[in-house]
């Protein structure tokens, strides 16, 4: 594909050239990154970018999208398919804009809502004080156990207390699985919206390898990138005809004016690839991988929250070998190994900082790698971090690139 690149702008390709050699050599584990399949790439760069479409299917406020409408339908379609469910909206252009919008349709400015902190596996858009959603509306925040497990019993104690209107599952770092149903039994005895942002775990969830949101909750947020292998962007679910008509007025015209309609193909295509019984190994793969590589990084002196994991991410709690998640992070680059640092329970360090490191199995799963190619790459993060031998780190890491190249005919 890049050498059909006819740019005019060198300098641009010479950038795009290098970061493909860059995801070539390194070995992505940053637990919310994928790699598409080239046809998603080749949608999500084709002439559908030209095209304005402000409001929905049958109800456009420019001319010439009668192709355009049928895209969107059919992305639409392919969503609830997928999901069993009944509404979708696929415009939002991010997992935050998603988040959002459900917020909006759902929310009046300065209502109770019940979250929980980044710092026990939330995203800066569940109501973080940073974060616009965290000034709109007044929230208290749910924790973990001791062991670092969703402690429900403080759900129900504080969505008692506080009668939030919405109470918010579904997380960023947290490596084990949700119980929707206990979520439901809570929500449904303060009378409150249930929501999921499924962002991680989507593709899990369509592969039936995480137990789906639905019928349990109102409305089911998500981006489409991570374990759904899908281009950068957003979705957002329900059940709910009320609800899917307030979704779709918080998207357009409330906080967007045209969708991306060249991602919203994009999208339709990665809809269809989940179907595939090629996705449901490659998503069983996924959870393998993670189990494996948890097992492998406990054996090797690692702490990991929780013990280890359900899903396709691990997190690891650097302290007990006296590093931080920002020298983890720096270190592991320097054998050509992308991570990212991440608050852990009861932080001590500064968000740009951290006392954690995420690591997630998507993309090395899509690449091609199995157990024991796990294991090697366990291996190599214990050479770097542990034992400051980065040769051996880096020789794992050439062998492994090597062997598992991506896109084999750029």
């Amino acid at each position: 594909m890049l050498d059909k690149m006819k740019m005019n702008d060198p300098e641009i390709e010479e950038l795009i050239k290098k970061e493909l050699q860059r995801q070539q050599n390194c070995i992505e584990l940053i637990a919310s990154e994928n790699i598409v399949s080239q046809t998603i790439l080749e949608a999500n760069g084709s002439i559908l970018t030209n095209k304005y479409a402000e409001g929905y299917p049958g109800n456009r406020y420019y001319g010439g999208c009668e192709y355009i409408d049928k895209i969107e339908e059919l992305a639409i379609a392919r969503a609830c398919k997928l999901f069993n469910c009944k509404y979708a909206n696929v415009q939002p252009h991010s997992g935050s804009h998603a988040n959002q919008a459900a917020y909006l349709a759902l929310l009046e400015e300065g209502d109770h809502v019940l979250s929980i902190s980044i710092d026990r596996g939330g995203h800066l858009t569940h109501f973080s004080p940073a974060s616009l959603t965290g000034k709109m509306y007044n929230a208290k925040f749910y924790t973990t156990d001791k062991n670092g497990y969703i402690d429900y019993d403080d759900v129900e104690r504080l969505a008692l207390e506080h009668k939030p209107k919405l109470i918010l599952t579904g997380y960023s770092a947290y490596p084990r699985k949700i119980e929707f149903k206990r979520f439901r039994e809570i929500a449904d005895k303060v009378g409150a919206y249930l929501m999921a942002d499924i962002a991680h775990i989507a593709g899990l969830v369509a592969a039936g390898v995480h137990e789906s949101p639905f019928p349990y909750c109102d409305v089911v947020t998500s981006t489409t990138h991570k374990t759904l292998r899908g281009p950068r962007s957003g979705l957002i679910l329900t059940n709910s005809e009320d609800i899917i008509k307030k979704v779709n007025r918080a998207i357009f015209p409330n906080t967007s004016g045209g969708p991306h309609e060249h991602t919203i193909a994009a999208k339709a295509i990665a809809f269809k690839e989940a179907m595939t019984d090629d996705f449901k190994k490659y998503a069983k793969q996924v959870v393998k991988n993670a189990s494996v590589f948890a097992d492998e990084l406990r054996q090797y002196g690692f702490d990991l929250v929780t013990g280890g994991t359900d899903n396709h991410l691990i997190l690891i709690d650097l302290r007990n070998i006296n590093m931080t998640g920002l020298d983890a992070q720096h270190k592991l680059e320097d054998v050509r190994i992308a991570t990212n640092k991440n608050t852990v329970p009861n932080e001590t360090q500064k968000p740009s900082i951290t006392s954690g490191l995420r690591i997630g199995t998507p993309a090395v799963t899509t690449r091609g790698f199995f157990e024991e190619d796990i294991k090697q790459l366990a291996k190599a993060i214990k050479y770097c971090l542990i034992d400051n031998n980065n040769d051996g780190a880096i020789e794992i890491v050439d062998k492994l690139t090597k062997k598992y190249p991506i896109y084999k005919e750029l």
